[in-house]
Order: C-alpha cells, then sequence, then structure tokens
C-alpha cells in the first residue's frame, strides 16, 4: 500500500523522485494552479510557456514530464491537468483534484517518493487530493510476481507508487490531520475491495471470502458470524441455497455487524456475492463469462463500507450481510422451472437460473429486516439491463422511499460516484405473475433492471426505508485507466456508503 504523508517541507527543497504540480485550461492558454509557485520560479516564472510548447493545455487527465530545472531537488516535475481554471473564490471542485491526483500517481508507479505541489487550501482539498492518488496509486500484481520479479530487476509490472508527501498541509492542524486519516482508511478499504474483485475465481470462493471477512472482523471489532450450507439449510435460506446448489463451492451467508456506544441509528447493507456467474444452467454466452468474477462486487462494497466505518469510528451502527454463492452448471443444478422456497416463506419460480443474483439478496434482505435497521442498502452488478440504460460509469437508485433515494443520490455526487434515480413502476410488478409460485424471478424484458428492484422490494419489509443500487456498470472496468479509477475492479459505490454512514451518525439520515 502506497505510504502518504503531509509535509511542511518547500516544494524546491523536497527531495524526492517526482514533483506534481496542476495546471488548468485558462481562457488564452494553460495555466499554472497554485501550489506550483516554486517550481513556477525555477523555470524563471515560464512553467505555463513551457508546457504549452511541450502541447500541453491543462485538460483534464493530460500528464507533461519535464526535466527539472535547477533550483529543485527533484529530478522530475510532472504537470498534471486539472480542467477549466475555476473563479478563484470557489477553488478547485474536490473531483477535479481528486482525478489529477490520481492520474499523477498512476503515471508515477515504479517511482519511490513524489510530492504533491496541487492547489490545496481547505481539508476538502487534502482529502481529495489523498483519496485520488491513493486510489490511483493502487496496482493488482499479485499474480504476476509483482515484488519478487521487480526487486530482481525483471520485466514484471512497475510495483505503485511507494510515497507520496502532500505538499502545503500541516501535520499538526486537526483538520488537515483528520481528513489525511480519513482518506487512508476510505482508500485502504476500496482497494482491499478491489483486490477482491479481482482476485480470480478459484481462489476467492463463498469460503475463501468469508474467511477474509473473518479476519477482517477480528482486526477491527466486528462481531462476523457465518452460516455455512449445514446453517443455511437448517435456516430456510432457499434463494442461497438454489443458487450454490450446483457448485463444489457452497455458499455463505455473512454477517458483519460493528456497533458504537453512542450510536442511535443503524444501517444494514445488503451485497450480493456471487463469486463467480456462469449464468447455471441457464449459460451465459460465449464474451459474457471472462469477467463474472466481479460479481461479487456488491458483496466487496459492503464488506469495504463496514470495515471502514469501523476504523473511522463512526457514532452509527452498522451490519453488512454478504450473500455469497458460486452458480455453476451441474447435475445439481437448480434448473429453470424449479421452485425455491425463500427464508420469507415466499416461493418463487425460477424462470432463469441467471437472474441469481436477485434470489442469494432477496434471503439476506428479509434476514437484515428482522433486526429493524432504521435503513437498508443493497449494493448489486444485479443487471445488464442497466448497464444499457445508464452506461459503464453511473450506478441506478432505487427505492421505496423518494426523499431517501434523493438523498443517496446527492450523497453519490458529492463523493464523485456518477448514479442516476430511477423508478419502480408498479405495472412491470404483473409480469413476474407465476401461475406455480407466489412470484418469478422474471418479468418484462424491457425495463429488465426496474423489474429486478420491484423483484427485490416483495422482500423488504413493512414500513423499513430500503433503497438499491445496481453498479453493474461501473463495478469493473474493462478499459484503459482513468482519473484514479483503475483497469478492473473499481470499489464502486464504497464511498457513498461510507458518507451515508457519516450522514446517519450526524443525525442527517435521509
Amino acid at each position: 500500500m502506497t505510504a502518504l504523508t503531509l509535509s511542511t517541507a518547500g516544494t524546491a527543497t523536497l527531495r524526492a523522485d517526482a514533483i506534481v504540480v496542476g495546471v488548468a485550461k485558462g481562457a488564452r492558454g494553460p495555466v499554472v494552479a497554485p501550489g506550483a509557485e516554486a517550481v513556477d520560479k525555477a523555470f524563471g516564472g515560464k512553467l505555463a510557456a513551457v508546457l504549452e510548447t511541450l502541447g500541453a493545455s491543462g485538460s483534464e487527465g493530460e500528464v507533461t514530464k519535464l526535466p527539472a530545472p535547477s533550483g529543485l531537488k527533484t529530478p522530475v516535475v510532472l504537470a498534471v491537468g486539472l480542467g477549466s481554471s475555476p473563479d478563484k473564490k470557489e477553488g478547485y471542485d474536490p473531483e477535479a483534484l481528486r482525478r489529477a491526483a490520481g492520474v499523477a500517481a498512476r503515471a508515477l508507479s515504479g517511482t519511490k517518493k513524489a510530492g504533491f505541489a496541487l492547489p490545496v487550501t481547505t481539508a476538502e482539498d487534502i482529502e481529495a487530493v489523498a483519496e485520488g492518488a491513493l486510489l490511483g496509486a493502487y496496482a493488482f500484481t499479485v499474480y504476476q510476481g509483482g515484488e519478487k520479479t521487480a526487486k530482481k530487476g525483471g520485466n514484471g509490472p512497475k510495483l505503485p507508487l511507494a510515497e507520496i508527501a502532500l505538499l502545503g498541509t500541516k501535520p499538526r492542524d486537526k483538520a488537515h490531520k483528520a481528513a489525511a486519516d480519513r482518506a487512508i482508511a476510505l482508500t485502504e478499504e476500496i482497494n482491499r475491495a478491489r483486490d477482491l474483485v479481482n482476485t480470480p475465481p478459484n481462489d476467492l470462493t463463498p469460503e475463501a471470502f468469508a474467511a477474509v471477512a473473518t479476519a477482517a472482523g477480528k482486526e477491527n471489532g466486528i462481531k462476523v458470524q457465518v452460516l455455512d450450507e449445514k446453517a443455511l439449510a437448517k435456516g430456510g435460506y432457499g434463494g442461497i441455497l438454489g443458487v450454490g446448489q450446483g457448485s463444489a463451492n457452497p455458499p455463505r451467508l455473512v454477517k458483519l455487524a460493528y456497533t458504537h456506544p453512542k450510536a442511535e441509528k443503524t444501517l444494514a447493507l445488503v451485497g450480493k456475492g456471487i463469486t463467480y456467474d456462469s449464468g447455471g444452467i441457464s449459460l451465459k454466452p460465449a464474451g459474457h463469462n471472462e469477467t463474472m468474477k466481479c460479481d461479487m462486487s456488491g458483496a466487496a462494497a459492503v464488506f469495504a463500507a463496514v470495515v471502514a466505518a469501523a476504523r473511522l469510528g463512526l457514532p452509527v451502527n452498522v451490519t453488512g450481510w454478504l450473500a455469497l454463492a458460486e452458480n455453476m452448471p451441474s447435475g445439481s443444478a437448480t434448473r429453470p422451472g424449479d421452485v425455491l422456497r425463500m427464508y420469507s416463506g415466499k416461493t418463487v419460480e425460477v424462470l432463469n437460473t441467471d437472474a441469481e443474483g436477485r434470489l442469494v439478496l432477496a434471503d439476506a434482505l428479509t434476514r437484515a429486516c428482522e433486526e429493524a435497521p432504521d435503513a437498508i442498502i443493497d449494493v448489486a452488478t444485479l443487471t445488464g439491463a442497466m448497464v444499457l440504460a445508464l452506461g459503464n460509469r453511473t450506478f441506478g437508485i432505487m427505492s421505496n422511499d423518494d426523499a431517501f433515494r434523493t438523498s443517496l443520490h446527492e450523497i453519490a455526487e458529492e463523493v464523485g460516484e456518477a448514479s442516476w434515480p430511477m423508478p419502480l413502476p408498479a405495472d412491470l410488478r404483473k409480469g413476474m405473475d407465476s401461475p406455480t409460485a407466489d412470484i418469478a424471478n422474471m418479468g418484462e424484458r424491457m425495463g429488465g433492471g426496474l423489474v429486478a428492484g420491484l423483484f427485490l422490494k416483495e422482500f423488504v419489509g413493512e414500513g423499513i426505508t430500503w433503497a438499491h443500487l445496481d453498479i453493474a456498470g461501473p463495478a469493473f472496468h474493462e478499459g484503459a485507466p482513468y482519473g484514479y479509477t483503475p483497469k478492473g475492479g473499481t470499489g464502486s459505490s464504497i464511498r457513498t456508503l461510507v458518507k451515508l454512514a457519516e450522514r446517519t451518525a450526524a443525525g442527517d439520515l435521509g
């Protein structure tokens, strides 16, 4: 994990491998951002002109490396684009700082130490730069020889930037330190979730995931309960068992309970944890299986959010439910046409075994409702229909409470996670009527993401505020990295969940 420190060192005197400065798009060309004054002075006040000569404009995501002139203790200057230059009174948007820091950190992979001299004037700015840098520095090299290969001078992957010094900060300032500490705790858990999502499914089985959660619980004072296949059968968890019965790796339901003595509210988080999704008997076509290790991203997000809440010591109770199963075809697998009796007692006709996420979530939602939390949020890579509707970078939000849905949308936008509120049209419910069971797990094809939300709503207790986050698009990124978003697992929705927990702790639950 990349180390981060607050530093009072001067930009010109810091001894490091590189110094990072910001450059924005001005009306007449690139503009050097605040924080880089000493670097600009070393360039004779002509840093912007030099950058423009090299083709830099200050556009978001742009990176320009220059050899440092005399007067600086670092050999390299890295100028990163911040986008449009803001009004002087407003300062830079936290998300612009977050993305720029992420781009810079990734560009400096293989480097031991870098000083970040980006424009930071508030604790919020410090937190944004710290978050972006630590998320952008992430790399998943466990299966590539990683550190051993790099130490031997081999051709293995570059290691992440080892150390980040945030310049223009005050290590003894309580607000500055709190901002850095929060960013470190949050990003460490996001990056742990990314690791889980990126881990091959032959290594991350339901049992293995449960073991990771158990170990993290012991480390952070979180009570962990794991229901194995025998306990699930005894408890009547027909949905989780039905999805997992075709696999040699049996399912698990994991409960993580973080409690605080001063808590007045309780949040329940429920995560879809399909450690591999083949589609089951309704087998996915060729080309759709290769990334299905990511189908446990919702459970990874819930796990990370609970641990982050514990590490931050938030005065709110947060309970996480990880519904873990592997969806495989075999002689023992659930068939299309089978009827499952769920934990709630309702029966579900399984018309498509590839609509399995809603089945494991239904059992976990019912169980979570028994503890009467103040609100329940489930998180899942649930439907391809949501990706078609919102694209690869935006998750959908559905809820049985419009005000709560609005609050979640606002929180997501605040922390820099793209989201959009979606409806739950009552007319789509009829499509799930079954002549055999209480409900079918499929409905109308059009509006499939909304149909899935309506199915889940059937398993939410009366009077309980509930929301559903469909993160199928942004949970796993297959393209080139951008901003602080890597290729592979992203940790989508974790920042939203943690901010919601903080708002709830402060008595501001929407």
